[in-house]
């Protein structure tokens, strides 16, 4: 999976992922298999791909799917209002992930998990073979993400 891969190249290639993980989606998944880039226009370096199972006023469900070596900026989820920030369970379901925080940095492999409390910088980057995750948390509004990088774009919901 070479750098300088298309968006639609990303797609094709986290659903592979997605499959070597077992994951079983439906059509209307894969056809709602969402790619973001950060507005950084190097998808095979920073950026994730992910289904969405639900997002609504009290949980967020997603399956993320990270090419190697793919990174997410880092970030973290304000208070907004009086939620005081997204909570949330990432659990790798295949491959590894390097989590960093303000606090931390570890490995996780298949079948491990970590939480991340609102208003905490963190970011991810898949390990050498991609790796499969799935993110528990409370609601997600994304378009309130706060990035470390000022040069990240996060289009609207």
């Amino acid at each position: 999976m070479a750098a300088g891969i298309s968006l639609e190249e990303a797609r094709e290639q986290a659903l592979v992922l997605l499959e070597k993980a077992n994951v079983a989606l439906s059509e209307e998944d894969k056809a709602h298999l969402k790619v973001v880039d950060y507005g950084l226009k190097d998808i095979a370096r920073y950026g994730v791909q992910f289904v969405e199972y639900i997002n609504n006023e009290r949980y967020c469900a997603r399956q993320l799917a990270l090419l190697p070596l793919q990174t997410i900026p880092e970030h973290m989820h304000p208070p907004v209002g009086d939620d005081p920030g997204k909570l949330e369970t990432f659990r790798v379901v295949w491959g590894k992930v390097r989590v960093h925080t303000e606090f931390q940095e570890i490995e996780l492999h298949a079948g491990e998990q970590y939480t991340i409390g609102g208003n905490v910088y963190h970011g991810f980057q898949a390990g050498e073979a991609g790796a499969v995750v799935i993110e528990f948390s409370s609601p997600a509004r994304d378009r309130f993400d706060v990035f470390s990088n000022p040069q990240v774009q996060l289009k609207q919901e």
